[in-house]
């Protein structure tokens, strides 16, 4: 920790990051002269090393700077044929933490504890999926500015309730780690449920942080999903569709049943849409 560190989370406590946020929303939503749009993408690129190779050509400018951040992959940039019944990632990202779910509903996180509780929800609907969880386990992606920000279904599923929370918005770095506790589950949230033939209920929560305040989910009208618990009533999804959109990104949370699937087997570190978390054994020949 650094005196710099450390005066830095001291201003973050005050600043009023709700209303900086709404005010940067609407500056990203503004539509932009392709010459301005051009050159704000092309220093974007060059400062956050992204690879607009992989984006959706569009043949013109985007028409924003939250066009841009929320841009698709144009077709065949990611491959999603991993193993049948092969757990993937939802996202490119950082695979931060990844473990057991243990007694008491605790789960580490880069060292801190917390509890998955705080990160599924703090209402009866976030008890009962804590309880449910106990012994399972979690996997934590961070997604960087550089990133691809849609959220897609790590498996094969139907999405069952979308339960969306209010909350702060620190942002999601190493100075809110160090000097904000439990910062992940005190900023807003929203948690997709899959129900799923070969992994029990998969949660995945969308965790959202300073700047980017607005968190767009499949079958929600909505480009910020309101607050509430919202029944889908079983929207039938397959490994790779897409699930949401971070509005200038931050962070997903996934949660698995006990004994739903075989412990996760990723290394920790950059991870792209696709890549396995978890491969099935392959079955043994009679």
């Amino acid at each position: 920790m650094t005196a710099a560190t450390y005066a830095f989370a001291q201003l973050l406590r005050v600043l009023p990051r709700t209303r900086i946020t709404r005010a940067v929303g609407k500056l990203v939503d503004l539509e932009l002269p392709p010459i301005v749009s051009k050159a704000a993408v092309g220093v974007y690129s060059r400062a956050y090393r992204v690879d607009l190779g992989e984006a959706e050509p569009l043949g013109l400018a985007y028409r924003s700077f939250d066009a841009f951040f929320t841009r698709r992959l144009r077709d065949g940039a990611r491959h999603l044929d991993a193993p049948a019944g092969a757990l993937i990632s939802p996202s490119d990202g950082r695979l931060d933490s990844f473990g057991p779910v243990e007694r008491d509903g605790l789960l580490t996180i880069k060292g801190r504890d917390y509890r998955a509780r705080d990160l599924l929800g703090d209402d009866r609907d976030g008890d009962e999926q804590a309880a449910r969880y106990l012994g399972g386990q979690f996997a934590i992606i961070y997604l960087s500015p550089r990133d691809y920000h849609r959220v897609h279904t790590p498996c094969d599923g139907a999405l069952t309730a979308v339960r969306s929370y209010p909350g702060e918005l620190f942002p999601v770095n190493g100075v809110s780690e160090q000097h904000i506790p439990n910062f992940l589950g005190r900023n807003r949230r929203v948690a997709l449920e899959l129900a799923t033939k070969d992994h029990g209920l998969v949660t995945v929560v969308m965790v959202a942080a300073m700047i980017v305040g607005r968190i767009s989910v499949t079958g929600i009208s909505e480009r910020d999903v309101p607050f509430g618990r919202h029944e889908l009533g079983g929207l039938p999804l397959s490994r790779g569709d897409e699930l949401g959109i971070f509005h200038l990104g931050s962070t997903a949370v996934l949660f698995f049943e006990p004994g739903a699937t075989a412990p996760l087997s990723p290394r920790l570190g950059s991870i792209r849409l696709g890549d396995p978390l978890r491969v099935p054994e392959p079955r043994s020949q009679a």
